[in-house]
């Protein structure tokens, strides 16, 4: 009995190491796969638009709306990117020249203020896309509901918060603080 109960939890042990790595590659790689796919889909169908006029004298209605599509979803997943990899631009003149000693705190007060104004962008993002369900509305060339594209700065400033809470956490609990 005690095998079956010690095997057991040995199951429980690998599905949940499993499932941290799994969170642990989508924590590192999330972003960057979804902006990979992003850019590779846009790069295949602006160049199938170009084959298709040039070539075969034969626009595809589609192409061009789709490719903008896949741009305003790859912006927004690439601000979250961008904090995750502190790659946003910033001015950091006053920053530069602080004490070692107060860094950490305005750091963390930047981070709650970015925090602060990503969570109105997610409010003000959620009623822009529940008006967007509401009207119905389709895009012109694909009749795509517009609530996907509306979806985009939501989906994308989540990810940004998910990222910002992060660094807010490493802010407040890191023994150094190097930035």
């Amino acid at each position: 009995r005690d095998f079956c109960l010690s095997r057991g939890l040995g199951d429980v042990y690998k599905r949940q190491a499993k499932g941290m790595k799994v969170l642990k590659f989508l924590d590192e790689n999330l972003e960057k796969m979804l902006c990979v796919i992003f850019l590779a889909l846009m790069s295949i169908i602006i160049v199938l638009q170009v084959f298709f006029r040039y070539v075969l004298n034969n626009s595809l209605s589609w192409s061009e709306e789709l490719a903008r599509y896949l741009f305003i979803w790859m912006i927004y997943v690439g601000i979250s990117y961008g904090v995750k990899m502190d790659k946003h631009i910033c001015v950091d003149a006053v920053y530069t020249f602080m004490p070692k000693s107060i860094k950490r705190g305005y750091a963390i007060v930047a981070y709650v203020l970015f925090l602060i104004f990503a969570v109105a962008i997610i409010y003000y993002g959620i009623l822009v896309v529940g008006m967007q369900i509401s009207s119905g509305q389709v895009s012109p060339a694909m009749g795509l509901p517009m609530q996907y594209v509306y979806a985009a700065p939501v989906v994308g400033v989540v990810l940004t918060v998910v990222r910002l809470v992060q660094k807010i956490y490493y802010a407040v609990t890191a023994k150094e603080w190097e930035s």
